[in-house]
Order: structure tokens, then C-alpha cells, then sequence
């Protein structure tokens, strides 16, 4: 810093200083012992700050832009300067600096010496309106530096961070700014000849951090090495708590801190503050002599806010202590509660009260604690006071829903329990185990819970439903069981037997049976390639509906069984209308139809009896409704003896002339067969004359040998006797020709396998047969009847059948053919033997290539 003010008079020298113009032109009093200087960065411009000493006076300027225009701006306004009684003749000024900032000045003084920190930062303007950066002032005596009350005067100063190294004759004291104690005394090794004159001063390199002393002859630097490490003692004893934690650098010199706080505040009765601070100690104090004291006070309140202190400075891995503490505090907190009750018993119904804030208190203690603490002790210790509240709250926080549906179903809080069900962490089986207590409690709401939740299954609500169902229900009232079952049905299309059988139980149980046979005739199952209908047992709802004396669901559900005669028998007890159309579903059954509709008859007929005339007249009129299906015969019988022939006179003529048409129409059906059976003997006898025209070369289809060759064998081969000369042949419409051989050995080789064998064993019967043939050219002459056809023959034409259906050049053997390989995998090894191959020579003969 001496350098900078140096540079600075020269600079200001070489200008014709205005700072040199300023003070002769002010005539200060005193000349300048000391000056010192340091700059800050204000957006684009500097800031100065400028402290000059002299043996009496501390001048500061501080101004933005230049030098010139700082000290310029100290024209027309007053210098603000700190001025102390005494004189002294070697006055001096020393800033400490740190990271490249003056942190500390101290002042040499006649008084003492004045000393402050520096905040260069701060924009504190003093009563004149300058910009004070001095903080913390302080002035050290000099009568402290002595042992007798005479004050020695140092010749020189200079400036550590937490120190003043003092010259004071021939030795140099250490003493601490901020205890002003005396830490050290520091003598020097002088040569003969510099002992008379003495150490003239001390000065310091704030860069490097080092101080040095000096005389004409000699330089003796002075080492400081870690002169804060008893600060932490210093601000301790000086009741500077927060500097002090600042400067400790071990948990040791912490808690000597933090207990010596503790112990103040406990012996002020500050046992709050007191336990914050004790909950800090790790080392010096153990937990277990900190909660004695409190103990020991009856402080139960600050030994519950020290251990939840205690527990904010735990890691997670002390998780034994954790949870002992967590319980410990539990216990506590049950304690307060209680007090408090006993206090005051209308303390639960203030809601301003402590007892409403220590309850919030708890309750997030346990929500903040939930995962450390034990299960089981807690549950067990909120039950042992009574605390239902609270041991509903914390197994909600540990996910022990029924605990606190149980404890809402016991308040008739059905909606609270509901909410909790539809939390998604609330495991399925829960929703089935309190389903009997919900719906008894609230079905509305129960039910439209149901009706929201997925992935439930209906057939484990059934208990509750039929709990529920059992109960009396108002005419009016909704009943919910019918309701859901009905969303499942439809909505869902659940095809639980169980379910529906309940469903329609319910519906069996209605005055109305409208509801009953609208699901009775609903097919569930419609539309399904395979499975049923419907999904309820047919069985258990019979037996059901016949309990209930439900006569209409009876009869459907005996028509849907199949037992129609069942049906119709109690559809008549019912309602003759329903029994008709229950005996008109019949349709594929015509004698069961007119079965039933003989019931029916019956039916009318006896209720008939005994009636007038009329009656049995609307008996017969009767008739008419079955489509003909009954005719007056088929009823008389049900009539009584006494009727009068009159009576039925209308209907015999009527089914008279229904007869007469009948046989009219047989007639006319046996005409018409028999002349079919006419046109089919001329058919037969016409197929017998058909012919062809061949020529006298015409050639085989196969073999290509003339059709009509001369001089062939006149023996049958294969159950085929030649004709006259010429062998046995086959003309197609088309004009193909083949050989009989011939033709049975292609169509062998080119059909497929099965068909090729029952040609073989037609041939092999024939052979075997040896019969000779009826006729010339092996076909059926005119005069013979098919009865009268030999097993030869019935062989041979089962033969021409599957040889001679189709001509084999232009039928489907042809078409098949076409997307068969041209060399069949047969053939394919004796395809390989024509694969042409280069020859293999032998010795020293060279292969040639063969192009083809």
C-alpha cells in the first residue's frame, strides 16, 4: 500500500496534483502521516475510497470516476474526517487485506488505536452526507498494553486478521483485536552496532502475507501461522455465539459452544431455546444426562421439543435411535394430550384451544415419522390411551385401510369408507370383506361406488347383495341390489350364473312380474357361435317361479326347456291365448303341434260344457285358429253325448269337401307320376338306340392304333368281350375315341390314387365274374329291365361310370393336369441320367468345354 500511495504522489506530482493543490488551499492544521486506498467496480465506473491520517485526525473521501473529480467534488463540501485527543509523532494508518480486499484499517493514534472493519459494499451515509464504509469501530487503550497504569505508546503498527502486532520499544507484542488481550511478546537478535538505535518500525506484505520488522541494518520477518485457531474461544468468552460456531473447525469446539448456550438458556429458564441447543451436542454431553435434566425440571414439553430437535440431527443410519426416539416421543405426545384433557374437559370442544394445536402437532409428527416408526408399539400405545382418532389416522398413513373403514362404518360414516376404498393402493379383497356392513349402512351410495370400481367381480358381492335383499323394503323404494345387478347384466354383460340366478330371484320376489319376464325372454348369449342363451340355471328358476306361483315365467321357462306339453298345460290354467301361441311355437314337430293344440281344444271344450248351443258352436269355430292343423274328427270326441247333430252339421261338410279336395289332389299327383314314370321308360329306351359315326381310320386317343382294327382277340380282356373282330371302344360326344384298355390305363395313370384303385377292383371283380357279355357292344338291350341286370353287368356299368363319365381329353382330367411339373418327382431320378455332363479324361489330357 505504500507503493500505491507512492505512485499515486507521483502521479499526482506530475499533474500538478490536485490533491496537493487541495490541501495547501484548505491549509489543513496537520500534514498527512498515512494514506491508504481501495477501488470497487460500479457498473461501468470505479468508485474510490480514500482514508489519510495524521497525528490526530482519520480522513475518509470516496467518490466515483476519476481522482480528479473525487477529490474535485471535496470543493464546496466539508471532509469527513474522525478526530481523537493525544498527539503522537509517528502516526500511522494500515489496512489488512484478504482475497485481494482491505478487510480491517487500524489507526495509530495518540488516544489508542482506532480500529474497524471495512464494507465497501455498504452505503451508509453519515449526518454530512458522505458514504460511510467504516463498521464496528473500536479503540484500544493503550493502558492495556502495559502492566502499570503509565500508557505506553507503540512506535509502530501493523495488521493480521485477527491481530495488531504492536512495536513497543525493543520488542514487538502480539496482541488479539478482538479479546484486546496480549498473546505474545517477540524480541529480536540485533548486531552491536544496531542495539543503540533500535527497530525503527514494522510493515507488512499483504500479497504474500507476511510481516517484517526492520532497522537500518537488518529485516526480521515475522511468521504468523494459523492465528485463528482459538477464535472460536475468543468470541465464545465474549458471548458472540454465531461467530464463534463460524470459526470452530471440529464437533468438539461446536458443542463446547452449543452447550455453553444451553446452559444459559437453562439456567434462565429458557428450557425451549435451551433444548434446541442441547439437541446440537453430539460429544461433550450424552443424551442421556441432557434428558435427565429435563426430566429432573418436569420440563415434559422442552424434553419433547429437544427430542424432536434430536431427531432432525440424526442421519439414517442410526435407525435403532430413530425409532426409540420417535416412540419416545409418541409416548410424550399421548401424555400432553391426556394433561391437557384433564385440565380441562371441554379442551377437545375448543377448537381454538392448545389441546386442537398439540392434536395438529401430533398428527404430523406421526405423518413425518410414519416410516420409523414401529408398527405394532405405536398402534398399541395410541389404543392404550384411547386416542381412536389418531390410531385411525396413523394406519391410514401405514396403509391399513381396514382399520379405518371398520372405525367409519362403526361412526355410520359410509361415505368416508367408501373414499377410502377408491384409493387405488386398497387392495380388491377389501372391497368384499366390508361389502355386508356397507350396504346396510348406506345402499345408494354403496352401490354407486360398485358401479365405479373396476376389476370387481359381482359374483363375491352376492353375500352382501343377499344380505341386503333379505332386509324389508319399502313399495317405493329403489332397491339397489336389483339396480346393480341389472348395470352388471346389461352394462357389463356378465354371465356369472350366480349373478343372474340372483337377479332373477329378485325379480320372482316383485309384485309386478313384468320385470321377471322381460329377462326371462332376454337372450344374453344371442349372436355367440357356441354357448347359451342365457346364463341363469333353467332348473333353479323353475323351481323358483313355481315357489312364487309365477305361472307366466313357468310357462316360458318350460318352453325354453322343451317340455311344450308341460307348457301348454299351465298356460291353460293361465290363459287359453297363451297356451295357443305356446302351441303354435312348435313348428318342426307336426305331430307334437297338433298334439298340443288337441290340449288346447280339450281345454275349450270342457270349459264349454253344459253351455248352450252357442257354446259348442264357438267350440267348433275353434278350428279355424289351427290352420287346418285339427279337423272335426279329432274333436268330436270332447264333446258330450247329448250334443245334436245340427249342432256339428256346417263343420262335417266342411272337412267333407276338405277330404274331396285331398283326393282330387292325390289324383292329380298319381297322374302326374305316372306320366313321369312314362317319360323315364322312353328315356331309357332312347339312351339304348344312341350311336356315333366314326371313320374307318379313326385312331386311338392314347395308343393311336386304329379304333376299328381287324383280327383282334376275341376274348374278353378285363370283363370286355370284343366286337366281332374288333376290340372294345369308347366314342365321347366330343369325338374322341379310345380303346377300352387304353382308356382305363390313362385315366389310372392320370387320376388320382383312389380312383385308379376302384377302377382295378372293378376290372379284378369282372375277371373274376367270367360272365360274357349280354350284348355285342356291352350295353343294356331295350327289352331288359334294370331289375333284371346280372352282377356283371351292374360291375360293367359301374365301370363305364368311372371311366367314361367325361371325355378325358376335354373334361376335368385335363384341366388338372395342366398344373402338373412336366417331369413328375417319380421321374425325377431317371429324369437326371439325360443331364449332359462334361467327360472326365485321364493323365495329362485337358478337359474341352461342350457348348450346346
Amino acid at each position: 500500500m505504500a507503493n500505491s500511495t507512492r505512485l499515486l504522489l507521483m502521479r499526482r506530482i506530475k499533474k500538478r496534483s490536485m490533491l496537493s493543490f487541495y490541501l495547501s488551499y484548505r491549509n489543513f492544521p496537520e500534514a498527512f502521516m498515512g494514506l491508504q486506498m481501495e477501488t470497487t467496480t460500479v457498473g461501468n465506473s470505479t468508485r474510490y475510497y480514500v482514508m489519510a491520517v495524521t497525528p490526530t485526525r482519520l480522513y475518509s473521501f470516496t467518490g466515483i470516476g476519476t481522482l480528479d473529480t473525487m477529490f474535485a467534488s471535496y470543493s464546496d463540501r466539508a471532509v469527513h474526517f474522525m478526530e481523537l485527543p493525544g498527539e503522537i509523532p509517528n502516526s500511522e494508518l494500515r489496512f489488512f487485506i484478504k482475497q485481494r480486499r482491505a478487510v480491517h484499517f487500524a489507526w495509530l493514534s495518540g488516544a489508542g488505536i482506532y480500529h474497524g472493519d471495512l464494507n465497501f459494499g455498504a452505503q451508509h451515509s453519515s449526518p454530512n452526507g458522505d458514504e460511510n464504509f467504516v463498521e464496528n469501530k473500536a479503540l484500544l487503550d493503550y493502558t492495556k498494553l502495559s502492566e502499570g497504569t503509565e500508557a505506553v505508546k507503540p512506535r509502530s503498527l501493523a495488521v493480521s486478521e485477527f491481530h495488531f502486532l504492536l512495536l513497543i520499544g525493543e520488542r514487538v507484542k502480539v496482541v488479539n483485536r478482538i479479546s484486546q488481550q496480549i498473546i505474545e511478546e517477540l524480541h529480536f537478535d540485533h548486531s552491536s552496532e544496531s542495539v543503540s538505535r533500535g527497530i525503527i518500525g514494522l510493515c507488512s506484505d499483504a500479497t504474500a502475507g507476511l510481516f517484517y520488522a526492520y532497522d537500518q541494518n537488518s529485516i526480521f520477518q515475522v511468521s504468523v501461522h494459523d492465528e485463528g485457531r482459538d477464535m472460536w474461544q475468543v468470541y465464545l468468552d465474549l458471548k458472540e455465539f454465531h461467530t464463534a460456531l463460524v470459526h470452530c473447525r471440529d464437533p468438539f469446539q461446536r458443542d463446547q459452544v452449543y452447550l455453553v448456550q444451553a446452559d444459559a438458556a437453562f439456567s434462565a429458564k429458557q428450557y425451549f431455546r435451551a433444548a434446541s441447543f442441547y439437541s446440537k451436542i453430539t460429544y461433550v454431553l450424552s443424551f442421556e444426562e441432557i434428558t435427565l435434566r429435563f426430566i429432573s425440571n418436569g420440563e415434559q414439553d422442552a424434553l419433547r421439543t429437544f427430542l424432536l430437535r434430536k431427531l432432525d440431527n440424526l442421519t439414517t443410519d442410526d435407525k435403532c435411535q430413530i425409532t426409540m426416539i420417535s416412540t419416545w416421543l409418541t409416548e410424550l405426545y399421548l401424555d400432553k394430550i391426556n394433561r391437557l384433557l384433564l385440565e380441562d374437559d371441554t379442551a377437545s370442544k375448543n377448537q381454538n384451544s392448545e389441546y386442537r394445536s398439540i392434536i395438529q402437532e401430533f398428527r404430523a409428527f406421526l405423518s413425518d415419522s410414519k416410516d420409523v416408526l414401529d408398527e405394532e408399539t405405536t398402534m398399541r400405545l395410541l389404543e392404550s390411551y384411547g386416542r381412536v382418532d389418531e390410531l385411525v389416522y396413523f394406519a391410514s398413513l401405514k396403509e391399513h385401510y381396514e382399520i379405518v373403514i371398520h372405525h367409519y362404518i362403526q361412526q355410520g360414516e359410509a361415505k368416508k369408507a367408501l373414499e377410502v376404498l377408491q384409493k387405488p393402493t386398497v387392495p380388491i379383497d377389501l372391497q368384499y370383506k366390508v361389502a355386508p356392513d356397507l350396504i346396510m349402512l348406506d345402499a345408494y351410495e354403496t352401490v354407486e361406488s360398485w358401479m365405479v370400481t373396476n376389476n370387481l367381480n359381482p359374483r363375491r358381492l352376492i353375500p352382501a347383495m343377499m344380505r341386503y335383499s333379505s332386509e324389508p323394503h319399502a313399495k317405493n323404494e329403489t332397491h339397489e341390489v336389483i339396480k346393480y345387478l341389472e348395470f352388471c347384466v346389461h352394462r357389463l354383460l356378465n354371465e356369472d350364473t350366480g349373478v343372474h340366478n340372483l337377479l332373477l330371484s329378485l325379480y320372482a320376489k316383485q309384485e309386478d312380474d313384468s320385470a321377471l319376464l322381460r329377462f326371462l325372454q332376454c337372450k344374453f348369449g344371442k349372436g355367440r357361435t357356441n354357448g347359451p342363451e342365457f346364463f341363469y340355471d333353467p332348473k333353479y328358476a323353475l323351481r323358483l317361479c313355481l315357489k312364487e306361483k309365477r305361472m307366466r315365467a313357468c310357462v316360458h321357462i318350460y318352453s325354453m326347456m322343451f317340455m311344450h306339453e308341460e307348457a301348454v298345460a299351465l298356460a291353460l290354467q293361465v290363459d287359453p291365448e297363451l297356451a295357443m301361441a305356446e302351441a303354435d311355437k312348435v313348428e318342426d314337430d307336426e305331430d307334437l303341434r297338433k298334439k298340443l293344440w288337441l290340449m288346447v281344444a280339450k281345454h275349450v271344450i270342457e270349459q264349454e260344457k253344459g253351455t248352450k248351443r252357442e257354446n259348442i258352436r264357438k267350440a267348433i269355430a275353434f278350428l279355424k285358429e289351427t290352420d287346418g292343423l285339427l279337423k272335426i274328427e279329432d274333436i268330436l270326441p270332447f264333446f258330450p253325448d247329448f250334443a245334436l247333430i245340427d249342432d256339428f252339421k256346417e263343420a262335417i261338410c266342411s272337412s267333407l269337401e276338405d277330404y274331396n279336395k285331398q283326393i282330387e289332389q292325390l289324383k292329380q299327383e298319381m297322374n302326374d307320376a305316372t306320366h313321369g314314370a312314362d317319360n323315364i321308360r322312353n328315356d331309357i329306351s332312347s339312351l339304348a338306340q344312341r350311336y356315333a359315326v366314326i371313320e374307318h381310320d379313326e385312331g386311338c386317343g392314347v395308343c393311336g392304333r386304329k379304333i376299328l382294327t381287324v383280327g383282334g382277340t376275341s376274348q374278353m380282356t378285363r370283363g370286355y368281350t370284343a366286337v366281332g373282330p374288333m376290340a372294345p371302344f369308347y366314342v365321347f360326344p366330343c369325338g374322341h375315341a379310345f380303346h377300352a384298355q387304353c382308356l382305363i390305363a390313362h385315366i389310372t395313370r392320370c387320376g388320382d390314387q383312389t380312383q385308379a384303385e376302384y377302377i382295378l377292383d372293378l376290372q379284378k371283380q369282372l375277371t373274376l365274374l367270367g360272365n360274357e357279355m349280354r350284348d355285342s357292344n356291352g350295353t343294356i338291350t331295350e327289352e331288359e329291365s334294370i331289375t333284371s341286370m346280372t352282377p356283371a353287368d351292374k360291375l360293367r356299368l359301374q365301370l363305364d361310370d368311372a371311366i367314361a363319365s367325361e371325355c378325358p381329353f376335354c373334361g376335368d382330367l385335363m384341366i388338372r393336369e395342366i398344373s402338373l411339373p412336366f417331369v413328375l418327382p417319380a421321374e425325377a431320378e431317371y429324369a437326371s441320367t439325360w443331364d449332359i455332363t462334361a467327360p472326365q479324361f485321364l493323365g495329362g489330357q485337358k478337359s474341352l468345354p461342350i457348348v450346346i
